[in-house]
């Protein structure tokens, strides 16, 4: 499917360890990253069957690895094992694992850490994780972690060799009351041994490089990968945003409720606005980007079409 010559970042499938897995970090590091997907554990088998037609749709575009990540409570992290295992195994394409605080003990995150390692996965993405649905605070279960930083210093000490990666927020997480602190646990995240960040959604690529500007001046120096989510639905997006901290740019905004009715005029605007993104941020030497693609290809395959192509869609 890609017949137009590749006008932004070469995909070059980056080369396996002695061990044949591949660290994230040092792609990163050696910016061979290009694009990475994101999707999350399906509920039924018919979810199973329609992401690994997802997965296979978007194997074309040669991505450098893929994350699974983890449901509310832990409630998936036996299918995220599974999945990152069978994506791994089958398709050849790296896959990373999310791990979260909310609702696990310290012996039950060292069973999946465990389970990740005899799985041959080494990628891990350390997440605090949101409140339970229908609580405002996040409450640790006794024998659990209360932040990231402390889920990170347990998987280094439990699996030295694994690579693992943390969040940013570029317009600061929520609950941080300002952007200094908010860099200050970053930077402990950093310190307890993540290798490389991942962003929260953001659609002004100005939120990212002013992240990305502050976070060095605070001496964090891994690499910031930007997270791309493409909109598709008006609703949908709105209520990620309320729930993340992220904004919607008012242009944007507009464009979007002027054809909220119309699913495919949405998405067009969804898409061109991701492409704009990508380019200015591929311009500007990012180490990679995260798209979440919510288990759909679509949009996601459109981007980078137009990456490839050159031209912005209409």
């Amino acid at each position: 499917p890609l017949r137009c010559r590749q006008k932004s970042r070469d995909f070059q499938r980056p080369v396996s360890s002695s061990s044949g897995l591949m660290r994230i970090a040092d792609l990163l590091s050696n910016k061979d990253a290009g694009f990475s997907f994101e999707f999350f554990p399906p509920r039924d088998q018919a979810g199973v069957d329609l992401l690994f037609h997802t997965v296979a749709d978007l194997a074309a575009y040669r991505p450098a690895y893929v994350s699974v990540t983890y449901g509310a409570g832990g409630s998936t992290r036996r299918l995220t094992v599974e999945l990152v295992r069978r994506i791994r195994a089958e398709t050849g394409i790296e896959a990373m694992a999310h791990l979260t605080c909310v609702g696990s003990t310290r012996d039950e995150l060292a069973s999946v850490l465990d389970q990740l390692a005899e799985a041959g996965i080494e990628n891990v993405l350390a997440l605090r994780g949101d409140p339970p649905k229908g609580e405002r605070e996040f409450v640790p279960v006794e024998g659990g972690f209360a932040h990231a930083d402390e889920l990170v210093a347990f998987i280094r000490e439990r699996h030295r060799d694994f690579c693992i990666g943390v969040a940013g927020y570029p317009e600061k997480h929520l609950e941080a009351p300002d952007f200094a602190h908010d860099l200050g646990m970053l930077r402990g995240k950093v310190q307890a041994g993540a290798s490389f960040v991942i962003t929260q959604l953001f659609f002004d690529e100005r939120d990212y490089f002013g992240f990305v500007q502050r976070a060095r001046e605070a001496g964090i120096d891994v690499p910031i990968v930007p997270g791309i989510m493409p909109i598709t639905n008006v609703s949908q997006i709105k209520r990620f945003t309320a729930q993340c901290g992220a904004h919607i740019p008012a242009r944007l905004l507009s464009r979007l409720e002027s054809v909220q009715g119309n699913a495919e005029a949405v998405r067009a605007v969804g898409v061109k606005h991701a492409v704009m993104q990508c380019r200015e941020l591929l311009g500007q030497g990012v180490p990679a980007v995260h798209f979440y693609t919510l288990n759909r290809s679509t949009a996601t395959r459109e981007i980078l079409r137009e990456l490839r192509c050159g031209s912005t869609p209409t």
